[in-house]
C-alpha cells in the first residue's frame, strides 16, 4: 500500500519506507517530524549479493557479485504465462529470477538461461535473497529474551541456504 503526503502546490510524494532504503536490511529509525521534506526518503529498489559458489560462465570465469532489483506484480505475473512455467510449476522462480537479477559479474545480460544452469547452492540463496528483499525490506523480528527481558532480533526466514 502507498501512502502519500500532499505538498505544496498539491502534487503528492511517497512517505519515509518502513525500513532502512540505504545499505541493510533493518528497521529504520524514526525520522524526525520536524520536516515533512526530512520524512520522504528515497526508496531503495537495488541490492547487492555476493553468490556462496558463482556461476560459471561457458569460458569458465566465475560470477559471483551481483544485483537484485525488487519485483513488480508482472515480474511474479508474466512467467505463469511462460510454457516452461505451465509444464513445470518449479520452473517458476528461474524465470522469476531471471527477470530480476539485473547484473552478475561481467556478463553483458542475466536471463533465465543463465540462472538455470547455476549450482543449486547458489539459486537457492537467490530465492532465499529474493524472499528477503520484497518482504518488506527485511525478515527479522524484535523479541526480549524471557529470562533477562535483553532486547534482540531474530532472523524469521532461516540463516543457511534454502531455508525458509
Amino acid at each position: 500500500m502507498r501512502r502519500t503526503a500532499a505538498r505544496a502546490g498539491g502534487t503528492a510524494t511517497a512517505e519515509a519506507p518502513l525500513f532502512d532504503p540505504v545499505d541493510s536490511l533493518s528497521p529504520a529509525t524514526p525520522a524526525s517530524p520536524a520536516s515533512p521534506a526530512s520524512t520522504v526518503a528515497a526508496l531503495r529498489t537495488e541490492f547487492s549479493f555476493e553468490l556462496p559458489r558463482g556461476y560459471v560462465d561457458e569460458s569458465g570465469t566465475v560470477h559471483r557479485a551481483g544485483t537484485m532489483r525488487l519485483s513488480t506484480a508482472r515480474d511474479e505475473l508474466v512467467p505463469l504465462r511462460d510454457m516452461r512455467v505451465q509444464e513445470n510449476p518449479a520452473y517458476l522462480s528461474v524465470v522469476l529470477l531471471g527477470r530480476v537479477i539485473t547484473r552478475l559479474g561481467t556478463l553483458a545480460s542475466v536471463h533465465d538461461g543463465v540462472v538455470e544452469n547455476m549450482f543449486a547452492s547458489d539459486l537457492a540463496f537467490l530465492q532465499d535473497f529474493y524472499r528477503q528483499i520484497n518482504a518488506e525490506g527485511h525478515t527479522r523480528a524484535a523479541v526480549s529474551c524471557p529470562h533477562c527481558s535483553e532486547p534482540f532480533e531474530v532472523e524469521l526466514a532461516g540463516s543457511r541456504l534454502g531455508e525458509s
